[in-house]
């Protein structure tokens, strides 16, 4: 039987502390809770990492964050040797938060790249001081400086970065929302959730289930640390963190 986990994390990226009750431990000891503010690996982001605090004030670490049988369930998976609580026990959660911040500003940072390259997308992998994004390009045609140049230009300029909720129908009347060539968003919850940039989004959007930051310019400095041929057609941007080495 699967779960349904309320994922405050869609509407609120900057909570950082919450309370849940718990509703299942599963028999590899992952925990599910009625509401949570951890993201679960998905969509190139990995989940994430903290601990939760039991009434006792002790408290059990997680390692990692995962979906279960379907994207609405999320299973916490506990730390070894982490203690297992108790069905209807309510606990205090607590996010590792100076590493999600990093997931955020990098993952709004892909996003930015998309939008320097716009390319079909082939793969991508969000990370805390590198993330990659893979284009099909038949020849890259750019240096790094200057794609660097366009993410600093979009980070700088501060624009907003948002959040809002379309249908399926309309997403198959916009097939170009979607960047990704050979992935597409789930259908069939009947909406599809959308991360904008810009001013009446005239930067980007796409269909993205992951967290961000709420404007470009927290995202900091950036650049490409290298650009490499993985293919016939398929050029991969390595974003980093950090003004371009001289």
């Amino acid at each position: 039987m699967a779960f349904v986990t309320e994922a405050t994390f869609r509407e609120d990226a900057y909570r950082k502390i919450d309370e849940a009750k718990v509703v299942a431990v599963n028999d590899r000891g992952g925990i599910v809770l009625d509401r949570t503010i951890f993201y679960a690996t998905s969509g190139g982001q990995p989940g994430d990492t903290g601990f939760f605090e039991r009434a006792d004030g002790s408290t059990i670490g997680v390692e990692a964050t995962i979906t279960g049988e379907n994207k609405e369930e999320i299973i916490h998976l506990p730390a070894a040797g982490a203690a297992v609580p108790e069905i209807g026990e309510t606990l205090r959660l607590a996010i590792d938060w100076p590493r999600r911040l990093k997931l955020m500003r990098m993952h709004t940072a892909c996003h930015l790249l998309t939008v320097v390259c716009p390319y079909p997308i082939t793969g991508a992998a969000v990370g805390e001081e590198e993330s990659r994004v893979d284009f099909d390009m038949p020849d890259a045609g750019v240096s790094k400086e200057e794609v660097g140049a366009g993410l600093m230009e979009l980070v700088n300029a501060n624009h907003p970065v948002f959040t809002r909720w379309i249908t399926d129908e309309e997403l198959a009347a916009n097939p170009g929302l979607v960047k990704s060539k050979n992935v597409r968003p789930p259908a069939g919850t009947g909406r599809i959730r959308l991360v904008c940039i810009g001013n009446g989004e005239a930067v980007d959007s796409q269909p993205c289930g992951g967290t961000h930051v709420a404007a470009t310019g927290e995202v900091g400095a950036i650049h490409i640390g290298k650009i490499e041929n993985k293919g016939r057609e398929n050029r991969r941007f390595r974003i980093r963190f950090g003004s371009t080495p001289i």
